[in-house]
């Protein structure tokens, strides 16, 4: 049967219950059921009462805001959204029309405090050394590259300076002084020439083929072999001697010698001129040193050779002006030999033989055009 509830002695029964209702639920929040006083007073075997309570009032739903006019001053609720959600309309702290906006201020987002780093400084000193490492390594690489490309231009050079330093003996004559030389536009004014060889000189020594100065210039490079051939043009009036002189040099040797020639103006000097080849039983018998009015002396820098070439004209005339090529070829020129065109004698048959020439040390089994 149920427990009876007995008043605690000189308490009310509202006292107890009170008292009774905190002991062991401190802590918690609990409704006190409201009991009424009237009635009779409990006894031991008297039914329990059921407590009542009583369920508070609903909030007071707030007061409705005031209707909106229209603004034109006629009857009726005005139209269009609620000029409190504007964005430009101001408002006060109570969310009324009135005061100024509150100014938002966006913080930083916790997870950017909370992302851990990707690098640290370790890891930033890591990535900086393997990036020095790597362009170091392409540095590297392109030098390397570069050393073995100049290795391989300078081993042609130094194959073909080689081969052409032996072309005097490895072929034939008729290769280095083809038996006709074509020239086209070497003639005064851009004419054509066609020279002819009439006179081929045996190969030998440097002693008697240049003025004793020229020969004194030229010594630095040394005289291993010359060879020399007399040409003729169509007509017969000119004869030409070219010459082709191997040294013993090295590529700088013959560098300095080329540089000396250039800077002291030595092929322009009229007492170191070549001497030409005069070969008996050709229209070149009667050219002799008084015959020479035109000459020309290049020292090739790819090559151990020098190029000579002097001409003259084929009736043994005596010339008491000679000029160097370039001073006979050049525009407004007026002494006998510039208008007789030996200046263009001279340089055009010079420089189709050393076309020649450099062309046969690059492929010599070719034959030159």
């Amino acid at each position: 049967m149920p427990r009876s509830w007995v008043p605690a002695p000189g308490r009310s029964r509202r006292e107890t219950e009170a008292e009774g209702a905190g002991d062991g639920l401190r802590g918690e929040s609990r409704a006190v059921p409201a009991v009424a006083d009237d009635g009779p007073a409990w006894s031991p075997g008297a039914a329990v009462r059921q407590p009542e309570f009583v369920v508070p009032p609903a909030p007071a739903a707030p007061p409705a805001p005031d209707t909106p006019q229209r603004t034109d001053g006629g009857p009726g609720v005005a139209s269009g959204p609620d000029p409190s959600l504007s964005w430009s309309a101001p408002m006060t702290p109570g969310g009324t029309l009135g005061a100024t906006r509150p100014v938002v201020t966006f913080a930083r987002p916790e997870v950017y405090r909370d992302t851990p780093r990707t690098f640290g400084r370790r890891g930033r000193v890591a990535a900086a050394a393997a990036c020095v490492v790597l362009g170091m390594g392409l540095i590297g690489g392109a030098v390397t590259g570069s050393w073995l490309v100049g290795d391989s231009a300078d081993a042609a050079e130094r194959s073909t300076y080689t081969t052409a330093g032996g072309l005097w003996h490895n072929v034939p004559v008729d290769q280095l002084f083809p038996p006709t030389v074509d020239g086209q536009g070497a003639g005064p004014g851009g004419a054509d020439r066609t020279w002819t060889r009439i006179a081929v000189a045996p190969d030998g020594g440097c002693a008697d083929a240049f003025d004793p100065l020229l020969l004194k210039a030229l010594a630095p490079v040394g005289c291993q072999r010359l060879l020399r051939a007399t040409y003729t043009d169509a007509t017969q009036s000119y004869v030409t001697t070219v010459g082709l002189l191997f040294t013993t040099a090295d590529a700088a040797a013959m560098r300095s010698l080329d540089t000396r020639f250039t800077k002291e103006k030595l092929a322009e000097r009229t007492d170191l001129m070549p001497r030409p080849y005069a070969a008996k039983g050709t229209v070149a018998a009667a050219f002799g040193d008084k015959q020479r009015a035109a000459w020309t002396v290049s020292v090739l820098t790819d090559a151990p050779v020098v190029v000579y070439a002097v001409s003259g004209w084929a009736d043994g005339r005596v010339v008491d002006t000679p000029q160097p090529a370039p001073v006979a070829t050049a525009a407004g020129a007026t002494t006998a030999p510039a208008q007789a065109g030996l200046g263009n004698e001279a340089q055009g048959l010079a420089d189709r033989i050393e076309r020649g020439l450099r062309k046969t040390a690059v492929t010599p089994s070719e034959q030159p055009s």
